[in-house]
């Protein structure tokens, strides 16, 4: 298909969308038009698993009662939520994100999960044992928090959506305490068949057409070509090693689609350069 503005289809670049790649104001836009369909759509997609590779990853986090936990690119907030339960009593969560629509459905169902715990234990107990659950306006490569302010630091599924995939993944060790946990929840892209047949036609022929179906075809070409560009488990492990991670391990699940990074940040102090974040 071509459209207006002269020359083939051979000799234009590729729309960004179709390099898995858009300017950050662009994205910002895309999950504003989709929050209202995100969590229907996470679903279909991924049978309902999301929820059970979420719980792994807040595993792998290994906070407890009283850590204060940052969530970044949280979307709906359903990372953060899973977290908030691993904190209990005492501790704090912080959902940060970029889109405000995502932020006003994580706002919302955040709320709804409190008062049905309040209904089941009694608002005065609920107040008492829950722990604080805020979701704020943040940019994933200038993140607003101190160094070392939290126990641990996740993203899950918005790695792919970091302009700078390294200044993102150094900002979430940055704000991390020494000790402290950063975690990345990912898809990646299989290497052998049959799942690599598989995930291709799923995400190449099937994601799209769930896309027109939402309502935003953009949106679900983007997210195919973006998993594509995306770095394999041993590259992503390099970027977290390139921000001073150290113990640095991978878990693939759902037959090699999803990808579980967890590193910890040294107990020493760290020191930047030129090359990134290195222990001192």
């Amino acid at each position: 298909m071509t459209g207006s503005g002269g020359g083939s289809a051979a000799s234009r670049p590729a729309p960004a969308a179709d390099r898995g790649t858009l300017p950050e104001p662009e994205v910002r836009a895309m999950f504003d038009r989709i929050a209202r369909v995100y969590d229907l759509i996470n679903t279909v997609m991924t049978a309902g698993l999301h929820h059970q590779w979420r719980r792994r990853a807040a595993d792998l986090a290994n906070v407890g009662s009283g850590d204060r936990v940052l969530d970044v690119a949280t979307g709906t907030g359903d990372l953060a939520i899973e977290l908030a339960s691993r904190v209990a009593p005492g501790g704090e969560v912080v959902g940060s994100d970029f889109s405000e629509e995502m932020l006003a459905r994580a706002r919302t169902k955040a709320a709804a999960l409190t008062d049905s715990a309040a209904g089941r234990a009694g608002a005065t107990l609920a107040r008492r044992e829950a722990p604080e659950l805020r979701f704020e306006w943040g940019n994933a490569l200038e993140l607003p928090y101190e160094d070392g302010a939290f126990a641990a630091s996740t993203v899950g599924f918005g790695a792919r959506n970091f302009s700078d995939l390294d200044r993102g993944v150094a900002e979430m060790a940055r704000v991390v305490k020494p000790g402290g946990r950063v975690v990345i929840l990912e898809i990646t892209t299989p290497q052998k068949p049959p799942l690599s047949t598989f995930f291709r036609l799923w995400f190449d022929r099937i994601v799209p057409v769930i896309g027109k179906l939402a309502g935003d075809s953009q949106a679900y070409d983007y997210l195919p070509n973006s998993v594509k560009r995306f770095p394999e488990p041993p590259g992503l492990a390099a970027s977290m090693a390139r921000a001073g991670l150290e113990d640095i391990r991978w878990i693939l699940t759902a037959g090699g689609i999803i990808a579980l990074h967890v590193g910890s940040k040294p107990a020493g102090p760290v020191v930047t350069s030129a090359n990134g974040t290195r222990p001192r």
